[in-house]
């Protein structure tokens, strides 16, 4: 889950790799996965589709025991808001998701009125103003 991700876990990080066009999604689901380089396209082995990956720099350690580096991979499921508009995440999102546009090379990124299925109030909206929740 992202909010169980911290900032020690993501400081090797030097760029994210987006496979898709992020101003089309609303959220992004993300998690640490073990993978066994620091650079190249993960495989993928979950349902939906992964839409970025996160580069490790040269400093990036090994885990002593798998010999595997934890990266970040975001990724939709079938059943998220740009497939289903109109289905379970309608007017929420789940709790590993983000608003890809809050997400760099070692920040986590954050939930947004946007991310969360509703729209900014009219207050906010004639300011111009999206705050992050």
């Amino acid at each position: 889950m992202s909010s169980l991700i911290s900032a020690d876990e993501i400081r090797h990080e030097t760029d994210i790799v987006w496979l898709e066009d992020i101003d089309d999604l609303d959220y992004v689901r993300q998690s640490l996965d073990r993978l066994p380089n620091r650079k190249s396209k993960p495989a993928y082995h979950r349902d939906g589709r992964m839409v970025g990956y996160a580069i490790l720099g040269d400093t990036a350690k090994a885990s002593r025991a798998s010999g595997t580096f934890r990266r970040r991979v975001f990724w939709v499921l079938p059943h998220d808001r740009d497939s289903d508009p109109d289905g379970l995440y309608a007017k929420s999102a789940p709790a590993e998701a983000v608003d890809p546009r809050t997400l760099e090379p070692r920040v986590k990124g954050s939930k947004t009125e946007r991310s969360e299925g509703g729209p900014p109030s009219l207050a906010m909206q004639e300011l111009g103003i999206q705050l992050p929740l």
